[in-house]
């Protein structure tokens, strides 16, 4: 897989805020091991304004419990990076904001973090509307902590053009 550039990044983001902009949705992120990277990739588009509610970047356990409301239980049974977990960060994104959609990601960026069951560039990702069901899924990415966290940002914003529809 060829990592996406910056520019493949911008293009992406650009086209999302106009399907954004015409279905009159707003964004949340909800970040762990992007670190604000989803976010910053959508405002870096002038005008995002008008469809980015917030994002919040929510690296640790105690930060997803407050910020997000992800369980204790959830993470004592089933980790951080896990379906369970990237479901409760969607949901919990949507509570905490006034956005329509929300957008969640969780994984093991490296270089170290990883266990033979969760090796590193485990990613989950999860994306939500308001009112309706969260999709959940997850990712296996090749490369150093750079290009982990790149291909998380590709495929979250890949993932919100097919949940709000591309034109």
């Amino acid at each position: 897989m060829t990592l996406p550039t910056d520019s493949d990044l911008r293009i992406r983001a650009e086209a999302l805020g106009e399907r954004f902009r015409a279905h009159r949705l707003s964004l949340v992120t909800a970040e762990s091991c992007t670190g604000g990277w989803i976010a910053k990739t959508v405002t870096d588009i002038a005008g995002s304004s008008d469809w980015f509610d917030c994002g919040m970047v929510a690296y640790s356990y105690e930060a997803k419990q407050a910020m997000l409301g992800v369980r204790p239980e959830t993470l004592e049974q089933h980790g951080a990076v896990s379906r369970e977990t990237v479901i409760e960060m969607v949901s919990g994104a949507l509570v905490h904001s006034g956005a329509g959609v929300a957008v969640a990601v969780t994984g093991i960026a490296g270089p170290g973090g990883g266990a033979p069951d969760k090796p590193v560039g485990t990613v989950w990702i999860g994306w939500k509307r308001r009112g309706g069901y969260a999709r959940a899924q997850v990712f296996q990415f090749a490369g150093d902590r750079e290009a982990v966290r790149r291909q998380t940002v590709a495929a979250a914003l890949e993932g919100l053009d097919d949940l709000i529809g591309r034109k």
